[in-house]
């Protein structure tokens, strides 16, 4: 079987061969922002790539499930960069972490935990003092709160809180609080983002906008991509008239290091649809979000 999937208006090609899976895989994982090395882009098959499933009008958040096949073949979907288990542009480890035991979770944080107190000493602190005995444990946990969004999935957030609905008037929440953290230096960046879309006759529950954005956010991030990533989903999710969202924050990484330069924001915007189309409705939605 051969399928082409649609992200975000870019259309991959069906894939007929070896060599046109491995190209659509490729395109994907680019657009998506996934690093695939040669042999990752060489050792993807036919099989895996043709029986990706087609993101066709929603009717409940199980379209972003895999066929039960692909299920069965973990190695296989692991190194897919369709995102087939509704995690949503996950990393390699993402199904490893949510899928673990108490115990292997345990053996986790210890991990994290001894590599905080080795930071510690290479800094030049003694980290068997009062007030850093506990410190490496600490870190460990906030570590994986900061970064919870790699154990949550599409299908939990939209929870079945789609509605068809006769509205076909932009729909925007704004100031949406954000937390993330820098990938490029492991430090916050904090802001607001507000999200519009204009319904095709079909709306999402208002709350899961904001959840969305904090599944994307507590995931280690550059605005860039954190921005494009919620207007996609959204957009995969809803298929409807346009999707926008735009984004203001303030990198911790440019303020307590580097220029170091206090009171700076960076604002970052994603259109997709009618807001890109059409320089009315976009000038609305600025409007309306300012």
């Amino acid at each position: 079987m051969s399928v082409q999937t649609n992200f975000g208006g870019h259309r991959l090609p069906p894939a007929d061969d070896p060599k046109t899976a491995v190209a659509a895989d490729a395109e994907s994982a680019a657009f998506r922002g996934i690093a695939m090395s040669p042999v990752t882009a060489s050792s993807i098959n036919t099989a895996t790539a043709t029986e990706s499933p087609e993101f066709s009008r929603p009717h409940t958040p199980s379209m972003f499930q895999a066929p039960d096949g692909l299920r069965s073949a973990p190695a296989a979907t692991a190194r897919h960069p369709i995102d087939l288990d509704g995690f949503s542009w996950p990393s390699i480890g993402t199904e490893e972490r949510r899928s673990e035991s108490a115990e292997e979770k345990a053996e986790r944080l210890k991990k994290m935990s001894g590599a905080v107190r080795t930071l510690l000493e290479c800094i030049g602190e003694d980290p068997d003092r009062e007030g850093l005995l506990k410190t490496p444990d600490r870190y460990a946990k906030a570590l994986m709160f900061f970064t919870k969004g790699y154990e949550e999935s599409m299908n939990e957030v939209v929870n079945d809180a789609l509605f068809d609905e006769d509205h076909e008037e932009m729909v925007i929440v704004r100031d949406i609080d954000i937390f993330s953290l820098c990938e490029h230096h492991l430090v916050p960046f904090c802001g607001k983002v507000s999200i519009g879309y204009i319904p095709n006759r079909r709306v999402l529950g208002l709350s899961k906008l904001a959840r969305i954005a904090e599944m994307f956010s507590r995931r280690l991030q550059v605005q860039e991509r954190l921005t494009k990533q919620i207007a996609v989903a959204l957009d995969k999710i809803l298929q409807p008239q346009g999707v926008a969202v735009i984004m203001e924050a303030s990198h911790q990484c440019m303020v307590m290091r580097g220029v170091q330069k206090p009171g700076s924001k960076t604002i970052t915007s994603f259109m997709l649809g009618r807001f890109r189309s059409d320089p009315k409705t976009r000038e609305e939605f600025l409007s309306l979000v300012k």
